[in-house]
């Protein structure tokens, strides 16, 4: 069944031809990819997101420091989830797919054409359209991010996670950064212009994150976390 067959069947769409050629037809792309998103997750239990470049090639630190961070969390019954690409997205599949917890990859369609890595269990594979959508999976069911080093859509990720905790849209849960070299610039930043200089975040917004630069480091924030918080689905 292609992707407008299951939708048309999904709601139960009538006037299909009319729908089909206006812009409400994007509405029902996005229910159905908010659907699958949340029939196949909800399923999963309690998961640890992964975010970093898709450029990182394996063999490198923090190819090797994602896929041990991975191994560690999905050896520890957690889900792994990444956004289902190369690097340090493939990285975490790697390390989660031959342990307990499962190996989730969210992967988008883009116009260069990501494909998913090799390692995502296979029932656990999700493509969206929609960056939004995808975005709205990463911060619902993933009870901590681990965050190494990456680009754009890297700190697009990092600031939404960081949006949600500060505004109290979600419930305060780990927000890690792997890598103090890479990441040590623009903390100070955060800290010296928009905390002190221009005051436009508040002194106990720095403290939503922490800075680590090992695996072992990584995962015992979340363990030590979850050791005093419950588990459960954000927002």
């Amino acid at each position: 069944m292609n992707e407008e067959e299951r939708i048309k069947k999904s709601f139960q769409i009538k006037n299909w031809p009319e729908i089909k050629s206006s812009d409400s037809w994007n509405i029902f792309r996005v229910m159905s990819e908010f659907v699958e998103g949340y029939d196949t997750l909800a399923r999963i239990g309690p998961c640890v997101s992964i975010f970093g470049s898709a450029r990182t090639k394996p063999g490198t630190k923090y190819y090797k420091l994602a896929t041990e961070i991975g191994q560690k969390l999905a050896s520890a019954g957690y889900g792994v989830i990444t956004g289902g690409g190369p690097g340090i997205m493939e990285a975490g599949n790697l390390g989660a797919q031959d342990e307990p917890g499962a190996s989730v990859g969210l992967n988008i369609d883009l116009p260069f054409e990501q494909e998913h890595n090799p390692y995502i269990d296979q029932d656990k594979l999700l493509n969206f359209k929609f960056f939004f959508v995808r975005k709205v999976m990463f911060m619902k069911y993933a009870q901590g991010f681990i965050v190494l080093p990456g680009g754009y859509g890297t700190l697009d990720e990092l600031f939404e996670a960081l949006t949600l905790v500060q505004t109290q849209k979600t419930a305060k849960f780990p927000i890690i950064l792997v890598g103090k070299a890479f990441w040590g610039g623009l903390i100070e930043w955060m800290k010296n212009t928009l905390m002190e200089k221009e005051e436009t975040i508040s002194p106990e917004d720095i403290y939503l994150f922490k800075l680590v630069e090992t695996a072992d480091e990584a995962v015992n924030e979340i363990f030590d976390f979850y050791s005093k918080y419950s588990l459960s689905p954000n927002f």
